[in-house]
């Protein structure tokens, strides 16, 4: 038998150490050549080791959430061979971009969200109405040896409440819903439990690592450093939305137009003449790059947290060019198949919660990018043209700059630019 030592390789360049974001194995198991042993984090990518033997796990390196150096010890194997011996550095050829803490996946918020409303809730048909109890309500609930009369909908309201049957005083035959409600209203109160509560759940403690604790870093120092303004402005989408519509009717076999391609289009084309928002700034080296082309990044909800995947050279996209990407995008890092290029090197960062915009936002800036922007729900409301009163679909629009390079005019102005062009959306296909 030996023992084989798994120092971890270089896993990128620059890169001095890796977290451990999760094990595949534990002290003790059995490993073959390639199985996958651990998730280690680099950045926004998560790396997975293989064995580079077969054996068995004698020592791990540490806990999810520790950091390891490069060219340190990760794993210890025993062997079968003679003679102790340590891995060579392999190649990484799987690059998963992952991250750790769970949340729903959905198909709205984030890239790749439809604006639209939120779903109507129906309303409920009216309950039985309640009776009016006895002035006199002594005995009421006592009498628990009379036999129990109800129906099944009335038993199983029952069980859903709580409520023991023997405890209800029926105003007639037999126990009806209206004498479960005169028994909330009015009854001892003891031995049901009211619609809507839960039993308390445990307390538990969840370890903030991996891609969650890189989150948690980044929007700190963000904060910390960006001295952030926000600027919100109403936009009447109404034509821009019967725009998409036809759009959309007419796309064949093209992916179906969200707000989102229509939004960059906008963005794109008023950009050259704020170059100060297209921006990233060396806040160590006091040196602000304003950039020529435009790398978009869109913020996108993943079943693991908020990842950024990048649309290069977003400028020379039409509007079903950008449709396509977003949906690739989103799909890649929703699956962890995106790459590290493709999370990286944004100029500008658009934000989009879909149907859960909200009334107005007030989004954190992706830094050293200097600016974020973020579109908020589409709702129809009446609102004035000329002297009358008309249906307007209406959305907000948000933008939070860093106010040590961007000033207030500007980012008004570069909104005020961009609401013309949305209002009026033959512009965004001229030229």
């Amino acid at each position: 038998m030996a023992l084989f030592t798994f120092k971890l390789p270089d896993i990128g360049e620059g890169i001095a150490q890796a977290e451990i974001v999760g094990w595949h194995v534990k002290v003790g198991d059995r490993v073959e050549e390639d199985q996958p042993i651990a998730d280690m984090m680099t950045d926004k990518a998560t790396v997975e080791m293989e064995s580079p033997v077969a054996g068995t796990v004698v020592r791990l390196a540490g806990e999810p959430g520790d950091q390891v150096s490069i060219g340190s010890m990760l794993v210890e194997i025993e062997t079968e061979g003679e003679g102790a011996s340590a891995a060579p550095a392999p190649t990484v050829e799987t690059v998963e971009a992952s991250i750790d803490a769970p949340l729903p996946s959905r198909e709205g918020p984030g890239v790749g969200g439809e604006q639209s409303e939120l779903p109507a809730v129906e309303p409920e048909a009216p309950a039985s109405p309640v009776p009016t109890p006895n002035p006199s309500l002594e005995g009421w609930g006592t009498d628990a040896a009379a036999p129990v009369l109800a129906s099944p909908a009335v038993r199983a309201r029952a069980r859903e409440l709580g409520i023991d049957l023997a405890l209800v005083k029926p105003h007639g035959d037999h126990i009806r819903h209206a004498d479960l409600d005169a028994y909330l209203l009015y009854g001892s109160g003891q031995g049901y439990r009211p619609a809507g509560r839960t039993a308390p759940r445990a307390d538990e403690q969840v370890k903030v690592i991996g891609m969650r604790r890189r989150i948690a870093e980044n929007m700190a120092a963000s904060k910390r450093h960006i001295p952030h303004f926000t600027y919100v402005e109403e936009i009447d989408v109404t034509a821009l939305e019967e725009a998409r519509a036809q759009l959309n009717a007419h796309r064949g076999d093209r992916p179906k137009l969200t707000m989102l391609p229509l939004l960059i289009v906008a963005i794109c084309r008023t950009l050259p003449d704020f170059p100060m928002l297209n921006a990233r700034y060396d806040d160590e080296a006091g040196v602000v790059t304003r950039h020529g082309a435009v790398h978009l990044g869109m913020a996108t909800q993943t079943d693991a947290g908020l990842m950024v995947p990048v649309i290069r050279d977003a400028q020379d996209r039409n509007v079903w060019q950008l449709a396509t990407e977003i949906r690739r995008l989103a799909d890649a890092a929703r699956s962890g198949k995106a790459t590290s290029a493709e999370l990286s090197g944004s100029t500008l960062t658009l934000t989009s919660l879909g149907p859960l915009g909200g009334i107005a936002t007030t989004p954190v800036i992706n830094r050293p990018e200097v600016a974020i922007i973020g579109p908020n729900r589409v709702i129809e409301r009446p609102m004035f043209r000329g002297k009358e009163i008309v249906a307007a679909k209406l959305m907000n629009l948000s933008i939070s700059c860093d106010h040590r390079v961007v000033d207030g005019w500007d980012a008004a102005s570069f909104v005020q630019a961009v609401r013309k062009l949305l209002e009026t959306p033959v512009l965004l296909f001229e030229g």
